[in-house]
């Protein structure tokens, strides 16, 4: 791993931390989830509600393969539809589970599920899908204000592709270390 990689991967773990466990955990079970990573009822599932809330995610996590596929390679309205359509659909989903409070949580799953090419996009699926009349208003307005005007208006975006995609960690008995 070269130093630039490593101060970006360091960057990628700080801003993961940022976020609220809830938030963490999300992420990491919606990273197994799409990107098939492990059992995710069998890792994740506490109780019959969330064992449901995986179900449901993994059946709208099969659209990614083909979300991927439609990656618009320019801006052309033609490539829009069939693209943003389904982004929307999963993220509507993802921002109606409560866990993903910020667009920064967002954009850092979305980024891992899709690839760094999705970037332009983000904005667009996740302002739709933020006003959309299942979510709470307090929701929609939360993650509204949390989507920043650079954010919103940039005009460029970066492709490197994101190098740190957390993981379940075993919790680890600590024993008293012999004197």
């Amino acid at each position: 791993m070269k130093p630039a990689n490593g101060a970006m991967t360091l960057s990628e773990i700080k801003e993961f931390a940022t976020f609220a466990s809830a938030t963490q955990r999300y992420v990491r079970r919606s990273l197994d989830i799409g990107l098939d990573r492990a059992d995710a009822i069998e890792r994740w599932s506490r109780d019959g509600v969330e064992t449901a809330s995986i179900r449901a995610q993994a059946r709208l996590y099969v659209r990614l393969p083909a979300i991927r596929a439609l990656l618009p390679d320019d801006t052309g309205l033609e490539a829009i539809e069939p693209f943003l359509a389904p982004l929307m659909t999963v993220t509507a989903f993802d921002l109606g589970q409560g866990r993903l409070t910020t667009f920064a949580a967002y954009r850092f799953l979305y980024e891992r599920l899709i690839g760094a090419e999705v970037r332009p996009w983000l904005p667009a699926a996740f302002c739709s899908a933020a006003a959309l009349p299942h979510l709470h208003p307090d929701l929609r307005r939360k993650l509204l204000q949390s989507i920043s005007e650079a954010a919103a208006t940039a005009s460029g975006w970066s492709n490197r592709q994101p190098a740190f995609y957390p993981k379940w960690v075993e919790k680890v008995e600590t024993t008293a270390l012999p004197n």
